[in-house]
């Protein structure tokens, strides 16, 4: 593994030197905000060879190199997932490469479903936990030393501090902001009403297919992570209509432009927590 994404570093550094402090993960329906900021590299996953490639409508594929304010960001238009047929260890290859190309700092963000019968489709909820308990753990298999310890804590693997910014973020610009804990499933398949049941009894407020393996993959590397999701639709015997990719994609698209201000004013304020 350790010269499989070395041998992505490379090629990327072939391409640009360009060392991010903060890298950003765009989800579903959330990947326009990388079009608008002041590139310095744009490097397409299938550019990379040995790269896992996004397969999924609405996930560009492509690396995005530069800058929101003058704060120097990697951005990933478009994430690979588990359901794609990638091992686990593929599916974070792309955290791991960002956190070697120098940044300290990561901030996930997704389209989920709502568990927690106060959230609607379009609301913000930043992550403050999660429950990683339904799919593999990215950390099985030899360990790289070079990358983290064996028995990584993940007693707060979403930092209080990159937290209390993202308040004030939301505060500062008048956005509604929800809080709550993110479960991840394998997908590719819509949770069942029954499931949602037990999700919501374990303790989660949002489900989706994605971002967790990231967030466990960042912290063994000593990164410090913030999460946002998109609320795109209400989960299975929630809102009681059927669920398709469709109605993420556009659900993301009507908050595009918040999403923007809110990303826009978020990452400064990340570089300083």
């Amino acid at each position: 593994m350790n010269e499989k994404w070395e041998g992505c570093l490379r090629q990327i550094r072939e391409k640009t030197a360009f060392r991010p402090r903060i890298c950003v993960v765009l989800g579903s329906g959330l990947g326009d905000f990388a079009d608008g900021i002041r590139k310095e590299a744009v490097v397409p996953y299938g550019e990379i060879q040995g790269f896992p490639i996004s397969t999924v409508q609405g996930h560009k594929g492509r690396f995005v190199f530069g800058y929101v304010g003058e704060v120097p960001v990697a951005l990933m238009q478009g994430r690979v997932h588990y359901y794609e047929g990638y091992s686990m260890t593929d599916v974070v290859l792309p955290i791991r490469l960002m956190g070697r190309m120098g940044a300290e700092k990561i901030l996930l963000t997704n389209a989920a479903g709502g568990i927690n019968t106060s959230f609607a489709p379009g609301d913000f909820m930043m992550i403050t936990d999660q429950i990683a308990s339904f799919v593999p753990s990215p950390l099985i298999g030899p360990n790289p030393e070079e990358l983290g310890e064996r028995f990584p804590d993940m007693s707060s693997i979403y930092d209080l501090a990159m937290q209390e910014k993202i308040r004030e973020s939301a505060g500062a610009l008048g956005i509604s902001l929800r809080e709550g804990v993110y479960l991840q499933t394998t997908g590719p398949q819509y949770e069942s009403p029954a499931e949602i049941r037990m999700m919501r009894t374990l303790g989660a407020d949002a489900v989706g297919m994605s971002t967790a393996c990231e967030a466990i993959a960042a912290r063994h590397m000593g990164l410090r992570v913030a999460g946002v999701s998109c609320i795109t639709n209400m989960a299975a015997g929630v809102g009681g209509a059927a669920l398709s990719h469709q109605e993420v994609e556009e659900t993301g698209r009507k908050r595009a432009a918040d999403f923007r201000r809110l990303l826009e004013d978020i990452i400064p304020r990340l570089d300083r927590a």
